[in-house]
């Protein structure tokens, strides 16, 4: 099974759009929060498969998500944590890194997928995966000042229990498998 995990699109629908595609095969889709704007579940919609999301710091208008989500018979809200198995692997969601890192040292989950931090990150904790995708925004907040940043998903692979990251091409608007 492959899990697409993005986070923190905050209202960015032109690197949503690039990332969607590439992920169309995937058999769910997981969003570690931070929608923004509640036009951003239409685009989420499009995608064909389960999609799980959780809420994060800046998704303000819950009424509205939550209204526009119930278009969508795939569109799952969970709040601000999401535990389910996909093929016998165990998985947490949640938005915050700093609560989702706790959690990882548990040894309940396999995995671990988070955000807040617009900050890639596919490490380990002992024998759990930790996944922070990124940012599909494609900025962060540090030093007071807004900076660019790479554009970034991932996508978990259950058989394999691994995960890589995908960074986005503003210029040629492609998709290519991250290299640090």
């Amino acid at each position: 099974m492959r899990l697409a995990v993005i986070s923190d699109i905050h209202d960015n629908l032109w690197n949503l759009s690039l990332a969607l595609m590439a992920v169309h095969d995937c058999d769910a889709l997981i969003c570690c929060g931070d929608l923004c704007s509640p036009f951003v579940i239409d685009e989420l919609g499009r995608f064909e498969r389960d999609i799980h999301v959780v809420f994060g710091n800046n998704d303000a208008d819950l009424y509205r998500i939550t209204t526009r989500a119930l278009k969508y018979k795939n569109c799952q809200l969970h709040g601000e944590l999401f535990e389910s198995v996909f093929d016998e692997r165990r998985v947490l969601v949640n938005h915050f890194d700093y609560l989702a890192r706790p959690m990882s040292k548990s040894r309940d989950y396999d995995v671990v997928c988070f955000g807040h931090n617009h900050e890639l990150e596919i490490s380990h904790e002992g024998d759990c995966l930790l996944i922070n995708p990124g940012p599909i925004m494609g900025a962060k907040f540090s030093s007071g000042r807004w900076e660019d940043v790479a554009a970034t998903f991932a996508i978990y692979h259950t058989a394999s229990h691994s995960a890589k990251a995908f960074i986005i091409d503003r210029v040629t608007k492609s998709v290519n498998e991250w290299r640090s």
